[in-house]
């Protein structure tokens, strides 16, 4: 099941960083709204629809690292991700992200970073993209540079964007072709060093914490 809008508000304010709870949270309710650090989104794939999402499963090849997927299903909690900034950042909750930064984006439910290295991804044999680390343990190999398609320089909610990982070159990308066995049914999510139409992914349902910075 998913979560909603109001139990994902709830979730936040008893079991995330207490940096969490000093100011308000509240569900985007119409596109355009702009995205901050803090924030819990899904990202959508623009060309498939599924959500990037993430499990307690290991891949059976490649890194045996937690597993990264695109899921058909618009309700599922497992498909929540905290939008961070790099490590050693001045970045705070609640600032927006202007094209070209750095970021990280922390599986909500299992605390893992989307993260991406040059071991092969199982079905089509490009980068893997998995889920590694925790609270306290992350790296560069974290890192994914956001890249607005289009107009406007911060990142908002009804924007095309990829992601470019900053060790590796490449970029998030997922494609039709599909897991029968650790993940049936859902899409693989790897990484590619060239920029095509199935690397644009848009935030789609989340819950987004306010603007605080000065304009």
């Amino acid at each position: 099941m998913g979560l909603s809008s109001f139990a994902l508000a709830v979730f936040l304010f008893v079991t995330l960083d207490s940096d969490y709870t000093s100011s308000p949270v509240y569900a985007a309710s119409s596109e355009g709204v702009e995205i901050t650090y803090g924030s819990v989104i899904k990202l959508m794939h623009e060309r498939t629809k599924v959500r990037l999402h993430s499990h307690d499963v290991p891949y059976g090849s490649g890194s045996g690292q937690q597993s990264v997927t695109g899921f058909p299903s618009v309700d599922d909690s497992n498909s929540y991700w905290i939008v961070r900034p790099e490590l050693e950042s001045y970045a705070k909750q609640g600032d927006t992200i202007k094209s070209g930064t750095n970021i990280r984006l922390q599986h909500m439910r299992t605390r893992r970073w989307l993260h991406s290295h040059l071991h092969a991804s199982p079905i089509s044999g490009n980068l893997e993209v998995s889920c590694f680390g925790g609270d306290g343990d992350s790296d560069t190999g974290d890192y994914w540079s956001l890249e607005i398609e289009g107009s406007g320089k911060f990142w908002r909610q009804d924007q095309r964007i990829r992601l470019h990982h900053v060790d590796t070159s490449g970029y998030l990308h997922s494609h039709d072709k599909k897991y029968t066995r650790i993940a049936g049914g859902q899409q693989e999510v790897c990484g590619v060093r060239e920029k095509r139409a199935d690397n644009v992914w848009l935030a789609a349902e989340g819950v987004y914490l306010p603007v605080t910075e000065s304009k």
